[in-house]
């Protein structure tokens, strides 16, 4: 029987910051994104991946569920990232900017040939116009458990305003909520990121919850109570 988790708060913590992995221990997120890729700069990348590797087999997270979101293959730091996430002990993994389901092939190959568990969850951010017209292979890949919107570069891809009621993005996130939901996996709505614009923040979470997501990624956690 597969195991049912709440995915209502999935935070995004930069791998670089070895203070705030700690204090994550103690944040009431169902779910941690254990940032390598927009959060760190390249510089601190090597860094970061063994920071988030020793963090993770240090224990002490509890219930959350942990994610690793991994640099891109096109970069000096994809299959590297992908590597080391085989084996970190983490509950999936998050693929940036997957187009189609090719890159998702490729991922799974690094993995399993890098001795990862063959059923580690994958991840996949929806962030650019090309993926919402291959969302449904992509969500239908044996091995992809869960969609992420990546709202703020699908904006600036589509050359739109990220207004609050995202109307330019609606069709994106209609095609990806039909996806999931067709292929019997997850879905979370991408960040807000004005963070002194609480009653906007709570508008953007009951639109989600109104559009169908499971929960919602979030950059800082004084966004979790809402």
């Amino acid at each position: 029987m597969a195991t049912v988790r709440p995915r209502r708060s999935v935070l995004y913590m930069p791998g670089s910051n070895a203070r705030a992995l700690e204090k994550a221990k103690t944040l009431a997120a169902d779910a941690l994104i254990l940032d390598l890729e927009d959060s760190v700069a390249p510089d601190a990348k090597e860094a970061a991946r063994a920071l988030v590797a020793q963090t993770v087999a240090a224990g002490g997270y509890g219930h959350r569920e942990l994610i690793v979101r991994v640099n891109g293959l096109d970069t000096p730091w994809g299959h590297a990232d992908l590597v080391d996430a085989a084996t970190m002990g983490v509950d999936g993994v998050l693929l940036p900017k997957v187009s189609d389901v090719e890159l998702v092939r490729r991922a799974v190959e690094i993995l399993d040939g890098a001795g990862g568990a063959p059923d580690l969850p994958v991840w996949c951010m929806m962030e650019t116009a090309r993926g919402m017209f291959q969302v449904d292979r992509i969500a239908d890949h044996p091995r992809v458990t869960c969609l992420v919107m990546g709202t703020s570069d699908l904006a600036k891809e589509l050359h739109a305003a990220h207004t609050p009621l995202r109307l330019p993005m609606i069709t994106s996130l209609g095609l990806c909520m039909l996806a999931a939901r067709a292929a019997g996996i997850s879905i979370v709505d991408g960040v807000s990121l004005d963070l002194q614009d609480e009653e906007g923040f709570r508008q953007a979470c009951r639109q989600g919850a109104e559009l169908g997501f499971d929960g919602k990624t979030l950059i800082h956690p004084k966004q979790l109570d809402a």
